[in-house]
């Protein structure tokens, strides 16, 4: 099934105003440098939760956590203000795993790019275990046997 374009609208505008009110800066001290990276709302647009990312180590990461668990009624309120739907749906922050699932793919492709070079290396000293051709050549008739 297709996905509602009007849950997708409404999805990007809150993403949008959550961005431009995390960008102005909440008075909670322990808010990190907070990315919001996506926004879903369900089909009936009551409820939205907001993928976001915390660039820093992982206290700073629980603390910004905490910091927009507490905000949230706040911003909720923020993005009721500045959307036209009739009921303004509920908010919840949910921290996103991009950057982990990014550091275990370069792993993966650098593990990958190393066994790749010690096949090739092993490949140009390799030589045949039987005849180099071992396919069976069609039969030469002479001219005298036609």
């Amino acid at each position: 099934m297709g996905e509602n374009p009007r849950a997708a609208k409404l999805a990007d505008r809150i993403k949008e105003i959550v961005a431009k009110r995390l960008e102005k800066g909440l008075r909670d001290p322990r808010l990190g440098f907070v990315t919001i990276t996506d926004v879903r709302v369900t089909g009936d647009l009551q409820h939205a939760s907001i993928f976001y990312t915390v660039y820093g180590t992982d206290e700073e990461r629980t603390d910004s956590a905490a910091a927009l668990k507490a905000a949230t009624g706040m911003l909720r309120t923020e993005v009721g203000r500045n959307i036209t739907a009739r009921l303004t749906p509920s908010l919840e922050f949910i921290a996103d795993a991009i950057p982990e699932n990014a550091d275990r793919i370069s792993s993966l492709l650098r593990e990958a790019a190393t066994r790749d070079a010690d096949s090739a290396t092993l490949a140009a000293g390799a030589s045949y275990a039987g005849d180099a051709d071992p396919y069976v050549k069609p039969r030469e008739l002479d001219d005298d046997e036609d």
